[in-house]
């Protein structure tokens, strides 16, 4: 008799420290994705945009490699979200920060790869901080706006961005090897497929929050 509130007990210590460590995880990347933001829009006034990948290049590849923990995450049952759709997402930008922005310099010069930068940080901004607000039982009906609402905008021109940087990599790519210049080319066909499926996926997500918030009414 006493084995099941013993057992009871321990899945509901696993449960505390499993959401402690998911808040931890998500205020840090809150944080670091704040801090990209707030260099960008301190640096882009006062510099041109062909400088901002040397002032923010590495901070950036670093807090966005720091991603691939939510693949482990899902993997491990720690969270529940498709495992399809956070491979795809993760290994994209994966792709940009490390095999062709830090790679190819005409990728770092392109006032896309700024944009690109905006939209990533806002968009990680938002939902970082969507992510500790419910992970925490409270509620914000800011943020919970700002997630659902903004990627009408903020996918676009993300995807967009992400686009022209490997556009403006491909002729050093040529120049560097053939075969990863093909490579780029293959992901290029991916994107406006990839958008669409995003899209839907956040549209998805959208009308069930709606419809949540009408039986809590």
């Amino acid at each position: 008799m006493s084995g099941k509130p013993a057992k009871a007990s321990a899945r509901s210590s696993g449960s505390s420290l499993v959401t402690k460590y998911l808040i931890l995880y998500n205020t840090i990347s809150c944080i670091l994705w704040l801090g990209v933001l707030g260099r960008v829009l301190l640096l882009l006034p006062l510099f041109h945009h062909s400088d901002i990948f040397s002032s923010v290049g590495e901070y950036t590849k670093w807090t966005q490699t720091v991603a691939l923990l939510e693949i482990v995450h899902i993997v491990l049952r720690l969270v529940r979200s498709s495992l399809p759709t956070t491979v795809t997402q993760v290994a994209s930008r994966i792709l940009l920060v490390w095999g062709v922005c830090d790679r190819f310099q005409n990728a770092q010069v392109t006032w896309a790869y700024t944009t690109m930068l905006v939209a990533w940080s806002v968009t990680e901004v938002c939902r970082y901080s969507y992510y500790v607000v419910n992970l925490t039982r409270s509620t914000s009906g800011v943020l919970t706006w700002l997630r659902y609402n903004t990627f009408f905008i903020l996918y676009p021109m993300g995807a967009g961005s992400e686009f022209l940087c490997i556009i403006a990599a491909l002729q050093e790519a040529w120049s560097w090897d053939q075969r990863y210049y093909w490579f780029l080319c293959a992901i290029l066909v991916t994107y406006p497929p990839g958008l669409f499926v995003q899209y839907t996926h956040m549209m998805a997500q959208r009308r069930k929050q709606i419809r949540g918030k009408k039986k809590a009414n």
